[in-house]
């Protein structure tokens, strides 16, 4: 590499000179991000990061500075998984002579942040790539670009072809600066590139889109507007993926793709909403009956619930102590409920005749007004209750009722998701929930849908008489 340039006629310098202009050319063309200055007296520095098809494993594995050759020492290593690796730093020097008869001089290869160890291997890799007469140049960027060089340097793990092993002498400094690279160079691929955005039908910059964690895209001002619209509704299982495919598994957005489109407070109703709705999913929960607290207290897992302990509940907020039966101030574990004495009451008031001498008493002792109110009460719990029971299906994971109008008897929770039978209350798997209604000697064997004929008999249209 040293020798002086070989003497060539001037025919051949010239060709010479011509194919080297050919070759940057076409190499500006496709790569022009790697071609980081211009050709100055022969010299050419290129800038080539490394970009891998699919996210790889790497290993990175502390070196033995004390070992004669580089050996990895006996200490745990770090892993990440990175799409791309920093730029390789290559200065070159392009002899007249270069392609007939002399390859590209190689004067520096460095690697940003020194992440690469077996730079004197990658060297001697990168010349014995020449052939007289063609050119490298090419060849040298695929090479390193796509990281098939690491193959040749013995990087790869011989186990899983898709595992990097890399030596370095401060594994712990090195994995969080590859990391950082690989998110900076993910965002700034993702905002030079257009993307179409299936809301508006229109193709934006990646500056002004945002790919959610299931690979969709969309632009920020129609995710923005859905979404707010969403968790000011109220709807706060619909803030996700707008995609078919997404709505119908059911995907949400997480808590970082939200606070990057909507506005603080729609982050924070966001995360309030989300928290009533699991609240709500738990049948046991209670909210305090204190109508300035209205906390949800849980239901103590440490009582047994058989015993007259299991009816009280403290709210974590106020402390107010109070029955879980009645919603009123704890009355003991001994005193029967009001509930339970106002449904009795009700019922031996009922029991009794108009007019007659226990009705009488009855009002007599606690009132007319207050027990015509208690009576109101129960008549009205008991058709609500009747009502329930006939014309709608308690759901079997949350025991909120759902009522059909139309369609099928396959029933999906809108509470808690639960897929379920509408005819019979079961629970239905997710993935194949049709498998009920196909089950030979089964109550609801070919019964997904239920047809109501009605009875309808003709009658004859005045001023049409029938022909014979």
């Amino acid at each position: 590499m040293n020798n002086p340039e070989l003497q060539i006629s001037d025919a051949d310098a010239h060709e010479c000179q011509v194919l080297q202009k050919e070759e940057l050319d076409v190499l500006e063309s496709i790569y022009p991000e790697c071609i980081s200055s211009q050709i100055t007296e022969g010299t050419l520095k290129l800038e080539i990061p490394v970009q891998f098809e699919e996210p790889r494993s790497v290993n990175l594995t502390e070196d033995c500075p004390s070992s004669p050759t580089t050996k990895p020492c006996d200490r745990p290593s770090e892993s990440v998984t990175l799409s791309s690796l920093p730029p390789l730093l290559i200065q070159l020097i392009l002899p007249p002579s270069y392609p007939l008869y002399r390859p590209p001089q190689l004067v520096s290869i460095r690697a940003t942040h020194l992440w690469l160890a077996r730079i004197p291997l990658l060297h001697n890799a990168l010349t014995n790539m020449w052939n007289p007469g063609d050119g490298v140049l090419y060849q040298w960027v695929e090479f390193l670009r796509t990281g098939d060089f690491l193959q040749n340097l013995d990087l790869v793990s011989s186990n899983d072809h898709m595992s990097i092993q890399l030596l370095h002498p401060s594994p712990l400094i090195l994995a969080p600066l590859l990391v950082a690279y690989d998110t900076s160079s993910k965002s700034s691929h993702f905002s030079q590139n257009s993307y179409p955005c299936s809301i508006c039908l229109t193709s934006l910059k990646g500056s002004k889109c945002l790919e959610l964690t299931c690979g969709h895209i969309f632009c920020r001002s129609c995710l923005e507007d859905f979404w707010e619209m969403c968790i000011q509704e109220g709807d706060v299982g619909r803030v996700g993926c707008p995609d078919p495919e997404c709505v119908k598994a059911g995907r949400e957005a997480v808590e970082e793709e939200v606070a990057r489109v909507v506005t603080d407070a729609g982050v924070k109703r966001w995360r309030w909403l989300r928290e009533k709705r699991n609240l709500e999913k738990d049948p046991t929960i209670i909210h305090c009956p204190v109508a300035a607290c209205q906390a949800p207290v849980m239901k103590p897992t440490d009582v047994d619930q058989e015993s007259g302990w299991g009816r009280l509940r403290q709210c974590s907020q106020c402390f107010f102590s109070f029955c879980a039966f009645c919603r009123r101030t704890w009355h003991g574990p001994i005193t029967a409920c009001t509930i339970a004495h106002s449904e009795k009451l009700v019922l031996e008031y009922l029991a009794a005749d108009e007019g007659s001498a226990e009705r009488q008493t009855i009002e007599k002792r606690f009132g007319r007004t207050n027990v015509k109110k208690l009576v109101l009460t129960y008549e009205e719990e008991k058709a609500n209750k009747e009502w329930l029971h006939a014309s709608t299906m308690e759901c079997p994971g949350c025991q909120c009722h759902v009522e059909k109008s139309l369609g099928c008897n396959h029933m999906t929770c809108w509470k808690c998701r639960q897929h379920f039978c509408y005819r019979c209350g079961e629970k239905l798997a997710p993935s194949d929930p049709y498998t009920h209604f196909s089950k030979a000697g089964k109550p609801c064997y070919n019964k997904l849908f239920d047809f109501q004929a009605e009875d309808a008999d003709w009658q004859p249209v005045d001023g049409f008489e029938w022909l014979e």
